[in-house]
């Protein structure tokens, strides 16, 4: 693509050590990251994850369960709502946050952008630079994506949320 690997370490805000894992695949590389990668390379996130280009124009139906999968960390499972059609301007998934243990490390994740969160089921915990807010099912928020940004399910259980990526 042209460019070197620290030229895209210093792009997406991590160490070459970092982008160098992300590449030789003993990383996950987060969902942020790849949407960074699709938009900087000028192609559809869709690609990156199928290996395939959207086709639709007019509109996009994804019935229930049948988004194509994201599983990049263990405590995040993405499905992408949208994935078929083509020159999206936003990016909806439907996210499951997993519970983890209270002395599990935060993973925090930035991207140029904005995010809309919308939770569905469960007690999320959202860490957003130095601001701590709890969801609860109905809740929703916006947020600049290149504040750094972390999500965490409570109450042991799971949080079901509809995050976009604009």
């Amino acid at each position: 693509f042209g460019a070197s690997l620290p030229e895209l370490a210093q792009a997406f805000n991590v160490s070459e050590e970092e982008y160098r894992q992300y590449e030789s695949g003993l990383v996950d590389i987060p969902v942020g990251i790849l949407y960074q990668l699709a938009h900087r390379f000028k192609i559809e996130l869709t690609t990156l994850l199928t290996g395939e280009e959207p086709r639709l124009h007019t509109y996009a139906l994804t019935r229930k369960g049948a988004g194509v999968s994201i599983d990049r960390r263990t405590a995040y499972k993405y499905q992408s709502l949208a994935y078929n059609f083509i020159h999206k301007q936003a990016e909806p998934f439907l996210v499951h946050v997993e519970a983890g243990s209270p002395d599990t490390p935060e993973h925090f994740n930035s991207h140029p952008g904005q995010e809309f969160h919308y939770v569905l089921e469960g007690t999320l915990h959202v860490q957003l630079a130095k601001h701590e807010l709890i969801l609860e099912p109905g809740d929703s928020l916006y947020f600049d994506s290149s504040v750094p940004h972390s999500l965490r399910a409570l109450k042991g259980g799971t949080v079901k949320l509809l995050a976009v990526i604009v």
